[in-house]
């Protein structure tokens, strides 16, 4: 399976794009001629830079030190970390992703430690305690019934110590569904001359668009998480405290950014301090 999913070079949607709405087709979105691409997309200077230290920063003053990166995708975030002096694993569901991911962090003088897992079992493949789960660059999204998101949750609420925390980003969906989508990809996806853009979105679906300079294209189907709706998930799978930064900033109208980033911490309130949030 591995080996064929390593060799496929081109997405297939069927007929019908707009109905594929499930959680496993990630593993055939990305085809190895799209990851190739995937660092041209997110541009890892550009990326580097506009996101400065914030990840570090909520990392070191929660006392962090070793980090399980579950959407590790082509390993930027891993090799940030490590960089930083963070003991860090690093995961994917994707053998291709995480093939390019090794080989990225190799260029950058790291041997990755990776693990291919399915979020919804990630402790079957995971052993160890963490203090910090991330998902970042929007992935969490691929997640389409709530029973898995819920899952997922669960899983990495389960691999972190008692006092963890959860890192974890996704599209402002609210703004492209109640108004349009105004991005101009100013944090996360920084390649110069790449459209990231949505073809279709409604309440179930949002399926973007990917342009490279060379003009091929590729699709990703994603489900539009809305704010209020993934805070509630952390909250009721019993993560306690819960802070909404929108593109690095701890206050923000709702329309602004193109990225929310949840920081939701596993340590236990007493209903005093939860009524204080």
């Amino acid at each position: 399976m591995t080996r064929r999913l390593l060799e496929i070079n081109e997405q297939d949607y069927g007929h019908n794009p707009t109905e594929v709405r499930e959680t496993d087709k990630y593993k055939e979105e990305y085809v190895g001629s799209f990851v190739d691409k995937w660092d041209e997309l997110i541009g890892w200077d550009a990326r580097a830079e506009s996101e400065g230290s914030f990840f570090i920063d909520i990392l070191k003053e929660r006392g962090v030190e070793r980090i399980l990166d579950v959407s590790t995708g082509t390993g930027f975030h891993s090799v940030q970390l490590l960089k930083a002096g963070f003991d860090v694993t690093s995961v994917d569901g994707s053998p291709v992703m995480l093939a390019k991911a090794f080989q990225n962090a190799k260029q950058h003088g790291f041997v990755l430690r990776t693990v291919h897992a399915d979020w919804r079992w990630l402790n079957k493949d995971v052993h160890s305690a963490y203090d910090a789960v991330i998902c970042l660059g929007n992935s969490f999204t691929h997640l389409f019934k709530e029973h898995d998101r819920r899952k997922a949750l669960a899983e990495y609420y389960a691999v972190l110590r008692h006092n963890g925390v959860l890192v974890m980003d996704h599209r402002n969906y609210d703004t492209m569904l109640d108004n349009e989508f105004k991005t101009k990809h100013k944090y996360y996806y920084c390649g110069e001359n790449v459209s990231a853009e949505p073809e279709y979105i409604d309440e179930g679906l949002a399926r973007f668009k990917y342009i490279f300079p060379d003009k091929t294209l590729f699709h990703l189907n994603m489900f539009p998480l809305r704010r209020e709706y993934t805070r509630r998930l952390m909250q009721e799978v019993g993560f306690q405290r819960i802070q909404t930064y929108g593109d690095f900033k701890e206050t923000y109208k709702a329309d602004e950014p193109d990225f929310l980033i949840h920081v939701a911490e596993k340590e236990y309130l007493s209903e005093e301090e939860r009524d204080e949030q």
